[in-house]
């Protein structure tokens, strides 16, 4: 769809009937919204061959619903398993999960400028987000990171929502989405911890009615969450135990320059929004040149809400690096994923003059920076990537993996379904994910990582055990011992992707099946719990 200024063709009927700033709605906004969702999925799900590895772990973790899981929280494989049902497993998904996500937290930012400002400038902020890189590159990455987006946005939302008015069920509804933000994962925390520190901010504006309604809103929170907080007493905390370890001790000097390198990516993943921003300001003053200085967007906003677009915009940023400063800790970047909800609201300082030709003009900027990145990156991460033969995960051969890999089933296994594969989450992924919903995966051969597999019934129909260390593999103890108790084994050997690439070296092993396996496949059982042996 193209937007133009032109006096004629679609482009100009949709600029006048919905891109006038007193028509801007929620369709519109929905509609700009679907439209970058198509854009990122097919961009990616073309070019690529295999999802990320965080896409793979999510396709692999839908094989069941559990209260919880060995890394994460479960909401978002929850989220995947109800798609996977309907789409099954096609590589593209993930793709598609992570746009969603992108796009549900973008229309609640949205709806949290429409509570202090216009929805045409609300929509001018949006749209200038929307180039972040969490939005659109990353925001492909459909992981506990960008599917936290939506929950964090909306209770920052309900948070500005419940304070202005007070209402009960704005409260719940906040506490809801936050336990829901905590079941996707645990870093919801540092959200929180900015609603209190601009609620100390204003601690002369409290009073009894928003102390009752904070009550009902941890009430509600903690009820959605104690189911998982239940399975987490079960199991050791396993997922907060991997939490603390990804948080990596190093010394003073490391961890500054953690802190510089971490500062260095945000500042490069929200360059296109600064780039669009320029865009807009040069145009708008070049083209629509006014007598006398305009009063900035920023400043028409009350004092109250320029506080809270600062401290609850800024603090999430500020206090992680504040802390890491402190305790001395590596920091990853794709922890600030939900950092910048707000960041589109401060471009209101740099922007002025009329409404219309903001809106229009940092419309089509938009549009041209986010097809420009997403075929860019299309481009790059698919045909030239396989040109040149890096190991990218993009371009892995899942497909061709899969099908020898269930050539070499049948060949030693005929009659007898594949229904288990034991391996690491990327070759294992790789192999299940084409070979139909049927095949599951026994990761790293722990039952511990694996709960959609009954240890009792797992492997009595048998197991292809694969694992390959080279290139950007990974073997664990457990699996390496599974492999000694194969009968069969042999080493398959296949491109990455061009002539140059490097091989992809897969060792494997045949675990036959046992005694009890005609009697599974007559009967409907579980080696993955509730699923038969075929489809």
């Amino acid at each position: 769809m193209t937007f133009s200024s032109a006096t004629n063709g679609p482009g100009s009927f949709f600029s006048r009937q919905r891109l006038m700033p007193e028509r801007v709605t929620g369709f519109t906004v929905f509609l700009l919204l679907l439209g970058m969702v198509v854009l990122w999925t097919l961009a990616v799900g073309w070019s690529h061959s295999a999802p990320d590895r965080d896409g793979m772990e999510e396709l692999v973790w839908a094989s069941s619903l559990e209260l919880g899981y060995s890394k994460h929280p479960p909401l978002p494989s929850w989220v995947m398993y109800g798609v996977t049902q309907l789409l099954g497993r096609p590589v593209w998904l993930p793709f598609l999960m992570g746009q969603v996500f992108s796009a549900l937290a973008l229309w609640f930012i949205w709806k949290t400028g429409c509570e202090f400002t216009t929805p045409a400038r609300s929509l001018v902020a949006v749209l200038l987000l929307s180039t972040i890189v969490y939005f659109g590159m990353r925001g492909t990455i459909f992981n506990h990171n960008t599917a936290q987006l939506w929950s964090i946005a909306a209770a920052t939302w309900l948070f500005h929502r419940a304070l202005r008015s007070g209402q009960t069920r704005i409260w719940v509804a906040l506490g809801v989405v936050s336990g829901l933000s905590l079941l996707t994962k645990y870093s919801a925390v540092i959200q929180f911890a900015a609603f209190a520190f601009f609620l100390l901010r204003h601690y002369r504006t409290i009073n009894a009615a928003t102390i009752k309604g904070i009550a009902i809103a941890l009430i509600a929170g903690v009820l959605v969450f104690s189911p998982h907080l239940y399975w987490l007493a079960q199991h050791n905390f396993e997922p907060v135990l991997y939490a603390d370890k990804s948080i990596v001790a190093v010394s003073r000097l490391d961890a500054l320059k953690s802190i510089g390198s971490f500062l260095v990516d945000q500042l490069a993943r929200i360059a296109p929004m600064i780039l669009a921003l320029l865009v807009v300001k040069r145009f708008i003053h070049k083209k629509h040149p006014v007598q006398g200085k305009k009063p900035a967007w920023g400043s028409t906003l009350s004092p109250w809400d320029r506080s809270f677009l600062l401290w609850v915009g800024l603090a999430p940023l500020v206090s992680t690096v504040v802390i890491s400063m402190l305790m001395g800790t590596n920091l990853e970047a794709s922890w600030a994923t939900t950092f910048f909800i707000l960041f589109g609201f401060y471009c209101f300082w740099w922007l002025s003059g009329d409404d219309t030709a903001v809106l229009h003009t940092t419309l089509i900027t938009v549009v041209v920076i986010q097809v420009c990145m997403a075929v860019g990156y299309g481009i790059a991460r698919g045909p030239v990537a396989w040109y040149w033969g890096n190991a990218s995960r993009s371009t892995y051969p899942g497909q061709q993996v899969s099908q020898a890999m269930q050539k070499i089933w049948k060949e030693h296994v005929p009659g007898v379904p594949l229904r288990l594969v034991a391996s690491d989450m990327w070759l294992g992924g790789n192999t299940v994910v084409h070979a139909g919903r049927h095949v599951e995966v026994f990761l790293d051969a722990d039952y511990r990582h694996s709960p959609w597999l009954d240890p009792h019934t797992a492997l009595q129909c048998g197991a292809l055990v694969a694992y390959s260390t080279e290139p950007r593999g990974y073997l664990s103890p457990e699996l390496a011992q599974l492999y000694k108790q194969t009968v069969t084994q042999g080493e398959l050997e296949i491109r990455w992707s061009s002539d140059r690439s490097p091989l992809i070296k897969i060792h494997w092993g045949i675990l036959p099946p046992g005694d009890a396996c005609q009697a599974a496949i007559t009967h409907p059982i579980s080696a993955g719990k509730q699923k038969s042996l075929h489809d």
